[in-house]
Protein backbone atom coordinates (compact mmCIF):
# COMPACT_ATOMS: atom_id res chain seq x y z
CA UNK A 1 0.00 0.00 0.00
CA UNK A 2 1.48 3.77 -1.01
CA UNK A 3 1.30 6.33 1.83
CA UNK A 4 0.29 9.80 1.62
CA UNK A 5 3.66 11.03 1.78
CA UNK A 6 4.81 8.13 -1.21
CA UNK A 7 2.18 10.08 -3.28
CA UNK A 8 3.60 13.45 -2.64
CA UNK A 9 6.99 12.82 -2.95
CA UNK A 10 6.12 11.06 -6.41
CA UNK A 11 4.48 14.09 -7.48
CA UNK A 12 7.48 16.28 -6.79
CA UNK A 13 10.14 13.57 -8.68
CA UNK A 14 7.49 13.90 -11.45
CA UNK A 15 6.97 17.88 -11.60
CA UNK A 16 10.68 18.43 -11.31
CA UNK A 17 11.31 16.17 -14.05
CA UNK A 18 8.76 17.60 -16.17
CA UNK A 19 10.39 21.21 -15.52
CA UNK A 20 14.16 19.90 -16.23
CA UNK A 21 12.46 18.36 -19.79
CA UNK A 22 10.84 21.85 -20.80
CA UNK A 23 14.11 23.40 -20.04
CA UNK A 24 15.64 21.22 -22.37
CA UNK A 25 12.45 21.74 -24.42
CA UNK A 26 12.90 25.41 -25.05
CA UNK A 27 15.74 25.44 -27.11
CA UNK A 28 14.27 23.42 -30.10
CA UNK A 29 10.93 25.28 -29.55
CA UNK A 30 12.96 28.56 -30.34
CA UNK A 31 14.48 26.94 -33.45
CA UNK A 32 11.44 25.53 -34.28
CA UNK A 33 9.13 28.58 -34.00
CA UNK A 34 12.38 31.00 -34.91
CA UNK A 35 11.57 33.30 -32.10
CA UNK A 36 14.37 33.87 -29.58
CA UNK A 37 12.34 32.87 -26.16
CA UNK A 38 15.43 33.24 -24.23
CA UNK A 39 14.95 36.58 -24.08
CA UNK A 40 11.70 35.75 -21.83
CA UNK A 41 14.12 34.00 -19.39
CA UNK A 42 12.21 31.08 -19.70
CA UNK A 43 14.67 29.27 -16.92
CA UNK A 44 13.36 31.25 -14.72
CA UNK A 45 10.28 30.97 -15.12
CA UNK A 46 10.40 27.37 -15.13
CA UNK A 47 12.55 27.52 -11.47
CA UNK A 48 9.36 30.02 -10.41
CA UNK A 49 6.95 26.94 -11.56
CA UNK A 50 8.87 24.81 -9.45
CA UNK A 51 8.82 26.65 -6.79
CA UNK A 52 5.37 27.34 -6.80
CA UNK A 53 4.02 23.64 -7.16
CA UNK A 54 6.71 22.56 -4.21
CA UNK A 55 6.54 25.89 -1.98
CA UNK A 56 10.55 25.06 -1.00
CA UNK A 57 13.25 26.79 -2.01
CA UNK A 58 15.91 24.12 -1.14
CA UNK A 59 13.86 22.02 -4.23
CA UNK A 60 14.14 25.42 -6.26
CA UNK A 61 18.11 24.79 -5.27
CA UNK A 62 17.82 21.42 -7.10
CA UNK A 63 15.96 22.74 -10.48
CA UNK A 64 18.86 25.94 -10.21
CA UNK A 65 21.39 23.39 -10.93
CA UNK A 66 19.74 20.55 -12.74
CA UNK A 67 17.97 22.39 -15.63
CA UNK A 68 20.84 23.96 -17.02
CA UNK A 69 23.04 21.40 -16.91
CA UNK A 70 20.87 18.85 -18.07
CA UNK A 71 19.49 21.23 -20.63
CA UNK A 72 22.98 21.56 -21.67
CA UNK A 73 24.63 18.05 -21.59
CA UNK A 74 21.01 16.83 -23.73
CA UNK A 75 20.99 20.14 -26.24
CA UNK A 76 24.26 21.81 -25.50
CA UNK A 77 22.24 24.97 -24.65
CA UNK A 78 22.87 26.38 -22.91
CA UNK A 79 26.97 26.89 -23.31
CA UNK A 80 28.94 25.39 -20.72
CA UNK A 81 30.49 28.42 -19.94
CA UNK A 82 26.54 30.19 -19.63
CA UNK A 83 25.66 27.33 -17.92
CA UNK A 84 27.22 27.92 -14.93
CA UNK A 85 26.43 31.57 -14.45
CA UNK A 86 22.90 30.65 -15.22
CA UNK A 87 23.22 27.84 -12.58
CA UNK A 88 24.28 30.75 -9.71
CA UNK A 89 21.48 33.06 -11.29
CA UNK A 90 18.79 30.63 -10.62
CA UNK A 91 20.32 29.48 -7.13
CA UNK A 92 20.18 33.18 -5.69
CA UNK A 93 16.88 33.26 -7.13
CA UNK A 94 15.82 30.26 -4.75
CA UNK A 95 17.76 31.26 -1.71
CA UNK A 96 17.27 34.84 -1.55
CA UNK A 97 13.17 34.43 -2.38
CA UNK A 98 13.37 31.74 0.45
CA UNK A 99 15.07 33.81 2.87
CA UNK A 100 13.19 36.61 1.47
CA UNK A 101 9.41 35.36 1.70
CA UNK A 102 9.43 34.55 5.35
CA UNK A 103 9.87 38.25 6.16
CA UNK A 104 7.92 39.71 3.58
CA UNK A 105 4.89 39.28 0.80
CA UNK A 106 5.96 37.35 -2.21
CA UNK A 107 5.98 40.22 -4.92
CA UNK A 108 9.06 42.24 -3.36
CA UNK A 109 10.50 39.42 -2.25
CA UNK A 110 10.84 37.49 -5.97
CA UNK A 111 11.70 41.09 -7.02
CA UNK A 112 14.71 41.33 -4.87
CA UNK A 113 15.85 37.70 -5.28
CA UNK A 114 15.49 37.77 -8.98
CA UNK A 115 17.30 41.52 -9.35
CA UNK A 116 20.09 40.19 -7.10
CA UNK A 117 20.24 37.12 -9.17
CA UNK A 118 20.46 38.76 -12.26
CA UNK A 119 23.82 41.04 -10.63
CA UNK A 120 25.02 37.21 -9.68
CA UNK A 121 24.71 36.38 -13.37
CA UNK A 122 26.79 39.39 -15.25
CA UNK A 123 28.92 39.21 -12.39
CA UNK A 124 29.78 35.79 -13.14
CA UNK A 125 29.20 36.10 -17.26
CA UNK A 126 31.84 39.28 -17.06
CA UNK A 127 34.67 36.95 -15.31
CA UNK A 128 33.42 33.43 -17.19
CA UNK A 129 32.25 34.34 -20.27
CA UNK A 130 33.54 37.54 -21.91
CA UNK A 131 33.17 41.21 -20.65
CA UNK A 132 32.19 42.06 -24.92
CA UNK A 133 29.19 40.87 -24.93
CA UNK A 134 28.04 40.87 -21.23
CA UNK A 135 24.37 42.45 -22.04
CA UNK A 136 23.01 40.07 -25.08
CA UNK A 137 19.16 40.84 -24.67
CA UNK A 138 17.95 44.22 -24.42
CA UNK A 139 17.78 45.78 -20.77
CA UNK A 140 14.00 46.94 -21.31
CA UNK A 141 12.99 43.34 -22.79
CA UNK A 142 14.94 42.08 -19.56
CA UNK A 143 13.27 43.88 -17.46
CA UNK A 144 9.63 43.47 -18.86
CA UNK A 145 10.13 39.17 -18.47
CA UNK A 146 11.56 39.94 -15.03
CA UNK A 147 8.04 42.19 -14.31
CA UNK A 148 5.91 39.36 -16.11
CA UNK A 149 7.45 36.63 -14.18
CA UNK A 150 7.63 37.92 -10.45
CA UNK A 151 3.82 39.54 -10.69
CA UNK A 152 2.67 36.21 -12.50
CA UNK A 153 4.22 34.59 -9.24
CA UNK A 154 3.54 36.51 -7.14
CA UNK A 155 -0.31 36.29 -7.98
CA UNK A 156 -0.26 32.30 -8.13
CA UNK A 157 2.06 32.75 -5.04
CA UNK A 158 -0.78 34.33 -2.63
CA UNK A 159 -3.44 32.81 -4.79
CA UNK A 160 -2.28 28.97 -3.86
CA UNK A 161 -0.71 30.04 -0.60
CA UNK A 162 -0.19 26.76 1.50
Amino acid sequence: MVNVKTKTVAGYVVADVALVGAACMVPAVSHALALPLYMMNPMLALLLAGMLVRRDWRNGLLLAVLMPLVSCLAVGMPAADKMVCMMAELATVAAVFGWLQRRWSALPAVLVAVLAAKGVYYGLKALIVAPAVLVGTDWMVQLGAVLLWAGLFAMLYKKFKA
